[in-house]
C-alpha cells in the first residue's frame, strides 16, 4: 500500500533545533514495493554531472530526459552563516548537488537552486513559487520535487503552499522535503555545520571548506554564538566518507519517491506531454 504523503510531511514538523538534536532513527526509504528498483549501487563521486541540470541542457537533451522520466527536482536553501569553515550557501549547495546525484541515477533534471526561504515575506514569495511550479508544470514535467537544504518547518510549508494548487488537479504531483527526509538514520543525518553538514562538503567542495578557521579550542554549543555550530563536533566527527555515504543514502531515496510519486497518478498523466521542446509549444521558464 502506497503511504500517505501527508505522513511524510506530518512527520517532519519539528524545529531545525530539534531537528539537529534528534537521536538517529532507523534508516526510512519510502516506497517499499510501488518503488521500481533502485539502481545498481555504485561508489558515488563527488562530480556534478552537467546532463542532468536544467541550465546547461540544449532544448533537445531536456525533452529527451523529461520523455524518458517526466520528473525536475528544484533545490532550496539560502545564505546563511555555518560556521567559519563553510561557505554561506551551503544549504541550497548541499540540496543541488544530492538531486543532481538523484537525476544521474533515476533520472529526470535539477532546476538552478533557489535562494529564497521562509523568512521572506510569504504573501509575496508562495505566488512567485507557484508560478515557478506552474511553468514548470507547462514545460511537460508530471513530478515536482522541492528539496530544501535549510531544515526547518517553514521552508517546506512554504514549497507545499506554493505546490499545492500546481498539484490540485492531479495531473502533476509534487511535495516539499527536506534532503535527508526520507533517509535519516546512523548513516544519514542533518546538523547545523557540524559532523553531518561539514562532511557534506569536503565530499563534494573540498576547495570550500577550511577547517583551520575553527582553531583549537572547545566549540560553543548548541550554535551560540561565537561559533554558531549545532551537532557534534566536526574537527572530530567530520570526514568526505561520511558525506559521501550520507550523500548517497539521500540520493537514493528522493528518487524512490519521485518513482512512486510518478507511479501514483493516473496512466494517462504519467508521461512528458509537450509535442516538443521548441518555440511554439515551450519557450522559457
Amino acid at each position: 500500500m502506497k503511504e500517505d504523503l501527508s505522513k511524510v510531511s506530518q512527520r517532519s514538523r519539528i524545529s531545525r533545533r530539534g531537528f539537529v538534536g534528534t537521536t538517529a532513527a532507523t534508516l526510512c526509504l519510502v516506497g517499499g514495493s510501488t518503488a521500481a528498483t533502485a539502481p545498481e549501487q555504485q561508489t558515488l563521486k563527488p562530480e556534478l554531472s552537467p546532463a542532468v541540470q536544467m541550465q546547461f541542457l540544449r532544448p533537445g537533451q531536456l525533452e529527451k530526459a523529461l520523455r524518458a522520466f517526466p520528473v525536475v527536482y528544484v533545490p532550496f536553501g539560502l545564505i546563511e552563516w555555518h560556521g567559519r569553515h563553510l561557505p554561506l550557501g551551503n544549504d541550497a549547495l548541499k540540496a543541488h548537488a544530492i538531486l543532481v546525484k538523484t537525476a544521474e541515477q533515476f533520472g529526470g533534471v535539477v532546476y538552478p537552486p533557489v535562494y529564497f526561504h521562509n523568512g521572506f515575506p510569504q504573501e509575496s514569495l508562495v505566488p512567485v513559487l507557484t508560478s515557478l511550479f506552474q511553468r514548470l508544470k507547462r514545460t511537460g514535467v508530471r513530478v515536482i520535487l522541492g528539496v530544501s537544504g535549510h531544515n526547518v518547518q517553514g521552508q517546506i510549508d512554504m514549497i507545499d503552499k506554493a505546490l499545492a494548487p500546481v498539484v490540485a488537479d492531479k495531473t502533476v504531483a509534487g511535495m516539499g522535503l527536506w534532503e535527508i527526509t526520507l533517509s535519516r538514520g546512523p548513516d544519514s543525518g542533518t546538523d547545523h555545520a557540524a559532523k553531518w553538514e561539514t562532511s557534506n562538503m569536503m565530499f563534494l567542495y573540498p576547495n570550500l571548506v577550511d577547517m583551520s578557521t575553527l582553531g583549537d579550542g572547545p566549540l560553543a554549543p548548541n550554535m551560540k554564538p561565537p561559533d554558531g555550530i549545532g551537532g557534534l563536533d566536526p574537527r572530530k566527527y567530520a570526514s568526505a566518507e561520511i558525506g559521501r555515504r550520507n550523500i548517497e543514502l539521500a540520493a537514493q531515496a528522493i528518487g524512490k519517491k519521485a518513482k512512486e510519486l510518478l507511479e501514483s497518478l493516473p496512466e494517462d498523466q504519467r508521461s512528458f506531454n509537450l509535442p516538443a521542446i521548441r518555440p511554439g509549444d515551450w519557450w522559457m521558464i
